[in-house]
């Protein structure tokens, strides 16, 4: 019986090696024929760019997302198509789509500047809209629309420049309903991410903080609309906030151009003749490799935790020390590569696996290869940590910057457990064994060790940055102290070398390396994306898909409660010590 047992067993096992194997084969054949047998380039084209998209930095690692069919572009890759568009015979214009965006304010600013350099080539640009912003906010809509020659506003749409709104929920009083007590610590007064727990308000640090960053993205809204439309300035300060704005209301303000429909603005794109309709992510993918001086691209995306990066079926990838920080190695191993561009788009997260990331940018730039880091939408905390040590800095004027600064601390739930009739009992040896036990406060001694814990990091943090930003740490130290500030105000107090996105960081390591203004630079991704067979091995060694597929539906439906969930991160005494203090959105 035990052998008949043994034979149903292997028998299971090897029908799921070979299901397993299948699945791999499958996928593998379905993304060899999709890159194989796409459509060449027309002759004759009208690049299309759809702004509802999702946006990230770099393509998923997750070999299986090429079967999910959701919609998301490459920043770099929109960049590199518009631009190489511009300079294409074959595309004739430029036609983009928008209604709600997920851009975030600085890679709007990424792709706008990508849209003045198009229009700079005298090829037509065109957006059309059914709406920008209905019943919502509109403001980095309309803010990304301006950018374009011709904007289309469907007669039924409307345009949200309803300005921005900072508003946070306070969990304080909750707390004390349920009996939570919130000990938390953090260094200095501007690092407010633990406020939510600790205050029923906004602290003046708070205000100051948010009022800047608020003050930054109007006055660059105004800025950015005023020259786009060919507008005064004092006309589009006395619009922003006062919206929605119907449509009539649009046209007679110069805001937009025409009222009219799709397929009225498509033809506008078109000019004369039947081009084809190409997206821009299809565009590049049948273009023509650049070839040049190469440069790795590393792209460090979402908050920083220790291990790898990738989560496997549809799980969102993240920045895993281990996986960024093998990258940089791998890079600088690689004779051939000359130089590497760091993409940074982080709030921050664990302080240990930031510094493992900084060491590795250190020893890239010892070993004779110049890093540039490119920030996103967010460069701080954590993600400011890992950029401060790179020859030269580059972020958009929006890029929410800085936020030196550190937290820890834990939700006390002695006085909640009884309301649940639920007690606790426990045994320990060493003093500080229960410290982080949510089970009691800490102890007087246990609280010493905490801040001792606190005050090394915040020292080491602002001491690095003062050495990577070649200024002493005095000067530092008034710009650390936790604040966020957007790019334009980190580029004049000297925490950033320039403002822009991919284009001026590649000015920047033509700089570092010596070469001409225009010399082509290739850009070659580390790491590179796993095969699903590898995929499924690494799989196969830790458990099995199936205990993974359970964990991610597990996530996903988690997902529905991701605000609130948000905020209780922090309760994770090993969670965040270096995280940004909350700001503003730029749609709700």
């Amino acid at each position: 019986m035990r052998r008949f047992g043994r034979i149903i067993v292997a028998t299971l096992a090897v029908i799921g090696l070979l299901f397993l194997v299948g699945i791999g084969l499958t996928v593998w054949g379905a993304i060899a024929l999709h890159d194989k047998v796409g459509p060449s380039l027309p002759r004759h084209m009208v690049l299309t760019l759809d702004l509802e998209n999702q946006f990230k930095d770099a393509p998923s690692r997750d070999p299986f997302a090429t079967l999910t069919g959701e919609d998301t572009y490459v920043t770099r890759q929109v960049i590199e198509g518009i631009d190489r568009a511009a300079r294409d015979p074959r595309v004739v214009g430029l036609f983009a789509t928008i209604g709600q965006a997920h851009l975030g304010m600085a890679r709007a600013q990424e792709v706008r500047d990508a849209v003045a350099r198009f229009r700079a080539s005298g090829k037509p640009a065109v957006l059309f809209s059914e709406t920008m912003g209905e019943f919502g906010n509109g403001t980095v809509e309309y803010y990304l629309a301006s950018a374009f020659g011709q904007v289309w506003l469907q007669p039924s749409g409307d345009v949200g420049l309803t300005g921005f709104l900072a508003e946070t929920p306070f969990l304080r009083g909750t707390l004390d309903l349920l009996g939570v007590e919130p000990q938390f610590a953090g260094r200095k007064e501007y690092k407010t991410a633990i406020e939510v727990f600790t205050e029923k308000k906004y602290t003046p640090a708070n205000v100051e903080t948010l009022n800047g960053l608020l003050d930054a993205w109007s006055s660059q809204v105004v800025a950015g609309v005023a020259e786009g439309r060919k507008l005064p300035a004092d006309k589009v300060r006395a619009l922003f906030g006062k919206g929605p704005f119907l449509a009539s209301e649009a046209l007679s303000a110069g805001l937009v151009d025409k009222l009219g429909y799709r397929d009225q603005a498509l033809d506008a794109a078109r000019g004369s003749g039947e081009p084809d309709e190409v997206d821009v992510a299809a565009y590049v993918a049948h273009s023509a490799k650049t070839k040049g001086t190469r440069v790795a691209l590393i792209t460090g995306e979402g908050a920083i935790q220790r291990g790898e990066s990738d989560r496997p079926f549809g799980g969102e990838d993240g920045f895993g020390s281990d996986t960024v920080a093998e990258a940089l190695r791998d890079a600088v191993e690689d004779d051939d590569i000359k130089a590497i561009l760091f993409r940074v788009d982080s709030p921050g997260g664990s302080y240990v696996a930031s510094d493992t990331v900084w060491n590795e940018v250190r020893r890239a730039r010892a070993a004779g290869k110049p890093v540039v880091v490119s920030m996103g939408n967010v460069a701080a905390s954590g993600g400011y940590f890992v950029a401060m040590g790179a020859d030269r800095i580059v972020a958009q004027p929006g890029t929410i910057t800085g936020s030196i600064g550190v937290f820890t601390g834990k939700m006390v739930l002695a006085d909640f457990w009884p309301k649940l009739g639920v007690s606790w009992d426990e045994i320990h040896r060493g003093d500080n064994a229960p410290m982080w036990s949510p089970n009691r406060p800490f102890s007087p001694q246990a609280w010493e060790r905490v801040n001792v814990m606190l005050d090394r990091i915040y020292t080491d943090f602002t001491n690095r940055a003062a050495e990577g930003r070649h200024m002493p740490v005095d000067k530092l130290e008034p710009m650390a102290r936790g604040r966020v500030w957007s790019g334009a105000e980190a580029k004049g107090l000297g925490l950033v070398d320039a403002l822009g996105g991919y284009d001026v960081a590649e000015t920047q390591l033509r700089e570092l390396l010596k070469l001409a203004a225009d010399a082509p630079l290739e850009m070659v991704a580390f790491p590179e994306p796993e095969s699903p067979l590898e995929l499924l091995s690494k799989l196969a060694a830790r458990g099995g898909m199936a205990e993974d597929k359970g964990a991610e539906t597990l996530l996903r439906a988690a997902r529905v409660l991701a605000p609130v969930v948000d905020k209780l991160e922090a309760m994770d005494p090993k969670a965040g010590a270096l995280r940004m203090p909350v700001v503003p959105k730029a749609s709700p």
